[in-house]
């Protein structure tokens, strides 16, 4: 039997620029784990760049890459590298998933297979500054703001504490880097569906003509291995140092005050 599908990716927007994580497992069953890359790089440097997420059903998210990468060399068409803007962009990876869905979802609900996929779609093109969108299966997507700068799909619960601490527009990027990590460490910890390799994107803004910076993390990596015992020894420290109840028990007017017989006649 199959094990169940997941994966879990974060996209942030910063002051600094975009940051973009993802895991890379697909499948945990009983006996086999299968991995499959979810972070696709799209970029003519000097104009644009674009960094997509997925999330979902391994088949419908592939065929969206798919389609997207087939597309790229045409002129007649909406595609990610002639959109004159990242909401025109983000519009075009909509539309994929939309037209995936069209075709496969009664298909795949016909062996019992439900139609899920989204992606975190960011990058910059030209001057206009970087936008960060979260894409939902039937094509539809919102934009983060800085009232909400981080997104996050599939198994979002166990990481989201620490962003929701950590993550705002002002946050430098190397913090956003280590909570994205610390984020993906804490998911992976308690999902087992959920699992390295780890991929992590940086793209400074208003720099078309660098590559973005982009590193893979391997089950053993020893930066990873650092990060989990350093995080660990300081969540117990902060734990240790935190107030202690003695005080609250030995309140005098927080004791429960013992009832006065009734009288008797």
């Amino acid at each position: 039997m199959e094990g169940r599908t997941m994966t879990y990716c974060v996209g942030m927007l910063l002051d600094e620029g975009l940051v973009m994580a993802s895991d890379s497992r697909t499948n945990a069953g009983v006996d086999r784990v299968s991995t499959f890359r979810k972070m696709f790089h799209f970029e003519r440097p000097g104009e644009r760049t674009m960094c997509l997420v997925t999330a979902g059903n391994l088949s419908v998210t592939q065929a969206a890459v798919g389609y997207l990468n087939e597309r790229l060399a045409q002129d007649d068409i909406p595609t990610l590298l002639n959109a004159p803007n990242l909401f025109e962009a983000a519009r075009v990876v909509g539309d994929t998933l939309r037209e995936v869905y069209d075709r496969d979802r009664e298909h795949l609900e016909g062996h019992g297979v439900a139609f899920t996929a989204e992606a975190i779609f960011g990058g910059q093109i030209g001057d206009a500054p970087p936008r960060l969108f979260r894409i939902y299966g039937a094509g539809n997507f919102i934009e983060a703001s800085a009232e909400t700068a981080y997104f996050q799909i599939g198994e979002t619960k166990y990481g989201k504490p620490i962003l929701d601490r950590i993550i705002r527009p002002d946050t430098p990027h190397e913090t956003a880097m280590r909570c994205a990590l610390v984020s993906m460490d804490s998911t992976m910890r308690s999902n087992a569906t959920v699992g390295p390799p780890i991929e992590l994107l940086y793209y400074r803004g208003d720099s078309l003509a660098e590559p973005a910076q982009y590193c893979k993390f391997e089950e053993n990596d020893e930066y990873l291995r650092d990060l989990r015992r350093s995080w660990d020894d300081n969540i117990r420290h902060a734990f240790n140092e935190l107030p202690s109840l003695e005080e609250v028990f030995a309140r005098d007017d927080d004791k429960p005050k013992k009832k006065r017989k009734a009288a008797t006649s």
